[in-house]
């Protein structure tokens, strides 16, 4: 059920944007020296963050109410061009530095127009080093500007200026170009994810209703010679996006609940929507930009759900036969939630801006929520009463589960340390030297028992598939053998705070390498899938951290009479095969598939998979948890359509027989 508190105004009226609006505080040098300062990392996230910086300025432009339409292009060599029809860069003199602006905003550390509250109510671009940091972190880099008939250009290697700003030709249009490729000396790799870029459109084009975003991928064109886009564009704005979030899941309420207001020049957008899935999903927002550790705004949102529903419960007796009182935690099981605000002053805690500190924030928000679920349960009983039974279908659940917990936890300080018996533990007491390998079967687990180093590396072999969490209550998986082997085995423990919130205690992890190792085929993979839904869902701090890999065992082995070669892709058999069979027969030549961890003897799997000096482990990563939520979601769920469709379109091993 829609909310609509006050008309949404996602424009704003602004005066003149010129060169006097443009305000510099400091200059350029630390960047490129420390580059993590200023975009959190120089690995994917960061390289990713540079596009970020030139959308966001965009954005801001839309906001401002002059720009209706974004086109980032991916060009063969991984430069990218952003592409507006805002405004334009103002490119007249700078009184202060006596230079054109255009040239202040590409080289200027803390110069734009963000700081000047006339020309941008709000803005993502906060810091106002956005483009300059850019721009010094790239080899090339192109500005173009249209706007006052005139077409201007400037070109710039490493944040310096290869010239001044000059016409070079008419316009009738306004708009910037910004077009830069990013230094391999600064970056890991320069090489773009199209996926990466796509969610991130995505995601804008819900959080600003109105505003076309096009992306197209010029690396790769199809048979036809077709380059791959595509375009963004939502009239229905959070509501599309908790659709798009949900598609997997079963809906308690058949429309989600959703708010618009303001309060002191602070605008909330808010949509809601209980589901039947045991997963909590918040997403939040502020000017656009991910704050995914939260923040004010999410802890007023917690608040306001808590109380509205604590106290709906009571005042209509739903807790009567409760021996215990609902945390925090079970008013939000099944909720899927996106709290989205523009502030106009935010103070973020760090440059990468992920957590929102403004005090009065958390104020407007719980208002704004509470009174429109104050609204929405007193004129949807029959809805209300359906979450109220999740509500308490989650509490007692989770009773269920501190018990269990509890028996589980308690049995294993009863019997000594309480490792499992099928854990072939390492000598070394030294957590961040020691490694485990989550093995799939007893008869690989053998193997690797045999060819491990004993010092360093533990062995815990798991029979068969553990149990799929996503589609499990809470209790249950404390009574599943294999997974209170995990939980025994790694020293880790689930508790609950003050407000009965579930926190996992990590104090006494003793591996800080946590790897798992299954077969190279389907059920391989399923196995590996089963056990990172478990870690997302019940260890998801062990992820963050750095601490969860996937082993990576070869898929053959060449062999010409004594000589032969491990290969991990169909490229580096071809080219094993093709090297043997220089100068004579390639019937001289043997390729071995393995299938399975157990076609390989001790040795094998030691040189192949475990040995640190010469293995290939791919550490597991959560760069957007918002698309980790919706993939495990999709695979481990109920939902059978897109699941198939996501399995056709990524399949290695078969297509799904329809």
């Amino acid at each position: 059920m829609e909310m609509n508190q006050e008309i949404d105004q996602t424009h704003v009226e602004t005066g003149d944007y010129n060169a006097s609006n443009i305000q510099a505080l400091e200059g350029l040098e630390a960047v490129r020296k420390r580059p993590g300062m200023y975009i959190g990392s120089t690995d994917m996230k960061g390289l990713h963050h540079l596009v970020w910086e030139v959308i966001d300025n965009s954005v801001d432009e839309y906001l401002a109410g002059h720009c209706s339409l974004i086109t980032l292009r991916v060009l063969p060599d991984n430069t990218i061009t952003v592409s507006d029809d805002g405004r334009g860069i103002p490119t007249g003199m700078h009184k202060k530095l006596k230079k054109s602006a255009l040239e202040v905003v590409m080289t200027v550390l803390h110069a734009g127009g963000k700081f000047d509250k006339n020309t941008y109510k709000v803005s993502g671009g906060l810091h106002g080093v956005g483009v300059s940091c850019v721009n010094a972190l790239s080899d090339y880099l192109r500005a173009e500007v249209r706007r006052e008939g005139k077409l201007w250009m400037q070109e710039y290697s490493q944040g310096k200026p290869k010239g001044d700003v000059r016409i070079i030709g008419d316009s009738d249009e306004t708009g910037t170009t910004i077009t830069f490729h990013p230094d391999p000396e600064i970056f890991e790799s320069i090489e773009y994810k199209y996926e990466i870029l796509a969610n991130r459109m995505r995601e804008l084009s819900y959080l600003n209703r109105g505003l076309r975003l096009v992306l197209i991928d010029e690396r790769e064109p199809d048979e036809k010679g077709n380059f791959k886009e595509e375009e963004f564009f939502s009239q229905g704005g959070l509501n599309e996006f908790l659709g798009y979030l949900d598609a997997s899941r079963t809906p308690l309420t058949e429309q989600p609940i959703h708010l618009t207001t303001k309060e002191d020049d602070v605008e909330v957008e808010v949509a809601l929507q209980y589901n039947t899935s045991y997963t909590e999903n918040i997403y939040s927002f502020v000017n656009n930009i991910n704050t995914r550790e939260g923040g004010t705004h999410v802890n007023g949102f917690r608040m306001a759900v808590t109380r509205e529903f604590r106290q709906y419960g009571k005042d209509n007796g739903f807790f009567k036969k409760l021996k215990f009182v609902p945390s925090g935690e079970d008013f939000r099981e099944g909720l899927t939630a996106i709290v989205s605000v523009k502030v106009p002053e935010p103070q973020f805690k760090g440059q990468t801006k992920g957590e929102l500190g403004n005090s009065e924030v958390l104020g407007i928000v719980s208002r704004a929520v509470g009174e429109a679920l104050g609204h929405f349960l007193e004129e949807n009983p029959n809805e209300a009463r359906r979450i109220m039974d999740k509500v308490i279908l989650a509490a007692t659940a989770r009773e269920a589960a501190r018990k269990a917990r509890e028996m589980v936890q308690r049995k294993g300080v009863l019997t000594g340390g309480g490792l499992p018996g099928k854990l072939a533990d390492c000598s070394s007491k030294n957590p961040e030297e020691s490694e485990i390998f989550l093995v799939e079967g007893d008869s690989a687990g053998g193997t690797a028992k045999q060819g491990r180093d004993r010092n360093i590396q533990a062995i815990l072999p798991l029979r068969g598939k553990i149990l799929n969490v996503e589609k499990a209550l809470e209790h249950k998986i404390y009574e599943n053998e294999e997974i209170k082997n995990i939980f025994t085995a790694l020293g880790v423990r689930i508790e609950e705070d003050e407000e009965g919130e579930r926190i996992l205690n990590i104090d006494k992890l003793r591996y800080h390498k946590i790897v798992i190792m299954c077969d190279a085929d389907v059920d391989g993979s399923h196995i590996t899938t089963l056990i990172l839904t478990f870690f997302f869902r019940y260890m998801r701090q062990l992820v963050d951290q750095g601490h969860v890999f996937i082993a990576a065992p070869p898929l053959y082995q060449v062999r010409k009479g004594k000589d032969f070669r491990y290969c991990w892709t169909e490229a580096e058999r071809r080219e094993a095969v093709e090297a043997y069979s220089k100068g004579g027969n390639e019937t001289n030549v043997k390729v071995q598939r393995y299938k399975g961890l157990g076609e390989m003897n001790a040795e094998q799997l030691w040189e192949t998979t475990m040995n640190p000096d010469s293995r290939i482990l791919r550490q597991v990563t959560i760069d957007d948890a918002r698309e980790s939520d919706r993939t495990f979601s999709m695979l481990m769920g109920d939902e059978v359509p897109p699941r198939r469709a996501f399995i056709e379109a990524n399949a290695k091993y078969a297509k799904v027989d329809v």
